[in-house]
């Protein structure tokens, strides 16, 4: 879990700031409760007004106004797919974090549903706060701050620029709602039971105009996701404890400190857990990109073609960024939020356990033979990258910085005190941002049948 392979130094430094925040959290997560009355959940009354001040949870608005009402009327209408049988919400279940339904590495669509993704289908939550996409990226407000690389944008590959343009890319994908221009998409909104809501939001001659009709589809779903809170719940035990209304357990606190460590999980590097600009809640996420070398996936049709590789930042999907190659390999970074549900994981749905992600991590480098194939009785790590790109693959930062025999960043104990902080991260622990735990258990994922 580290930053994206780009000049270090900063890094380190960087890493030991992100540290030494936390710390403070564990101690107050650890004291004592204020004896004049318990506190709510095994909080502390003590921690609960620095906190609450420090960090901020967007309001919830009382209802959802024109365009963000029509965008979820438009996000789960399957009709205006070619097939008529899927939606945005097929893909990104409410159920499921907004992120896949299912274990499937990838997704189908087209007009036949027969027609199989490239990639694995990220989740839509937590993304209202994301960047622009630039390939030189400064920390605000720091004088010494040096390149941190590309960050930004929003899909896996950074390459649409808002919200907005990234909702409307499915409509027009081949293997996905398989519309093939703007006038088909309109022709299917036209026939819809809430085309004269879109008409009297975006004008009534808003059809004759397919292409600009499209993007006020994209505004609509932008607006829907931007507004309901169900995309951006924040209702996790790590909001909890922020909150003051709860306490992480002694191996939730272990994991947390190894969260943190530099030289143990340092998933803190890139997955940063600290609040934002003007008291925003932590995203788990710096944005950044990464060239991770995870194996290539067998079970994604396009990868059958041994001459097919996704390289991200530098292609297929994106065109600007082609020749630099310095870029290829690398995805960006998600949010940590709700990771604990999902049962795909990376941009090649690779793997579908959590704990499997993690011993990659640590394993990669010191026990290669694991996650590669061997050719020719040899090991052909990164096989999901061009032997000329390979050089890209992060080996700066730990976990990722071992070699061959070395003993890994991780062993099994701190591995499972680790997954027991993120899964602090899950969602629906409270009802409200920010709030107390309710009584029903945490979500948990359905059991896998992918095993190590």
């Amino acid at each position: 879990m580290t930053r994206r392979h780009w000049p270090t130094g900063h890094g380190l430094r960087v890493a030991a700031q992100a540290v030494l925040v936390p710390a403070a959290w564990l101690c107050l997560c650890a004291a004592p409760a204020a004896p004049a009355r318990p506190p709510p959940h095994g909080g502390s009354d003590a921690m609960t007004p620095s906190l609450r001040t420090w960090v901020r949870y967007p309001p919830v608005p009382a209802q959802l106004g024109a365009r963000a009402a029509l965008g979820k009327r438009i996000f789960f209408d399957a009709s205006l797919s070619a097939s008529g049988r899927l939606s945005c919400a097929s893909c990104h279940s409410p159920r499921h974090a907004y992120g896949p339904p299912n274990g499937l590495a990838v997704q189908r669509g087209g007009a036949d549903m027969r027609l199989a993704g490239t990639r694995a289908v990220p989740s839509l939550r937590y993304l209202t706060f994301t960047p622009l996409f630039t390939r030189h990226f400064y920390t605000p407000a720091s004088a010494d701050s040096e390149d941190e690389g590309p960050t930004g944008g929003f899909t896996r590959d950074g390459g649409a620029a808002s919200l907005q343009q990234q909702a409307a890319i499915p409509l027009l994908g081949s293997n996905e709602m398989a519309n093939p221009d703007a006038a088909a998409v309109v022709g299917r909104l036209r026939r819809a039971a809430y085309a004269a809501a879109f008409q009297r939001v975006f004008g009534a001659g808003v059809f004759d105009h397919p292409r600009q009709a499209l993007q006020d589809i994209g505004l609509a779903l932008a607006a829907f996701q931007t507004e309901d809170a169900s995309f951006h719940p924040y209702t996790s035990k790590f909001d909890a404890v922020m909150s003051g209304h709860a306490r992480l357990t002694p191996q939730e606190l272990r994991g947390y400190a190894l969260f943190n460590n530099p030289r143990k999980g340092n998933c803190a590097r890139c997955h940063v857990d600290t609040p934002g600009p003007g008291g925003r809640p932590a995203a788990f996420t710096d944005y950044g990109f990464a060239a991770l070398g995870v194996p290539r996936n067998p079970a994604i049709p396009a990868n059958r073609d041994p001459a097919y590789f996704d390289l991200g930042l530098c292609g297929p999907y994106r065109r600007d960024l082609r020749r630099e190659t310095r870029y290829c390999g690398m995805f960006k970074t998600p949010t940590l939020r709700n990771v604990a549900t999902r049962t795909v994981f990376f941009h090649n749905g690779r793997f579908h356990r959590l704990e499997d992600v993690l011993h990659f991590y640590v394993e990669r480098d010191t026990r290669p033979w694991q996650w590669y194939p061997t050719v020719a009785g040899r090991v052909a790590a990164y096989d999901d990258l061009p032997p000329a790109y390979r050089r890209n693959v992060d080996h700066d930062d730990a976990p990722l910085d071992r070699t061959r025999g070395d003993k890994p960043a991780l062993d099994d104990a701190e591995i499972r005190d680790l997954i027991a902080f993120l899964k602090t991260l899950n969602d629906g622990y409270a009802t409200v941002a920010g709030g107390a735990g309710t009584a029903r258990p945490a979500h948990r994922p359905p059991p896998s049948q992918h095993q190590r």
